[in-house]
């Protein structure tokens, strides 16, 4: 099965939990992807160098709202989960799930 799609996410900040929509687009040959990630407190982030071993991604990403951080972030694709992580430097590590939007 695909990674491809959007899924409605929850990250676990220190703020309390997030809601965010993660879109993930495969690039042609399946070893990376695009996309990006939008939230209401965390603004819109692109995704950076996507890739995709299997039914893993990881990529970063540059938060600029609330404050500007880089972001390092893994998730595991199983049917229609997600479940994974984000690396907020100083602020460690966040669970993130999700559900792919149908």
């Amino acid at each position: 099965m695909s990674v491809a799609g959007t899924y409605d996410c929850i990250v676990k900040t220190p703020m309390g939990d997030q809601k965010a929509a993660f879109t993930v687009v495969p690039s042609d040959d399946g070893a990376s992807f695009s996309g990006g990630l939008s939230s209401d407190m965390m603004g819109s982030m692109d995704i950076e160098t996507g890739s995709i071993e299997g039914n893993t991604l990881s990529w970063q990403m540059k938060m600029t709202v609330p404050m500007p951080m880089d972001l390092d972030c893994t998730a595991t694709i199983d049917g229609d989960q997600l479940e994974g992580s984000v690396n907020a430097g100083a602020f460690g590590s966040m669970a993130l799930t999700g559900q792919r939007g149908g």
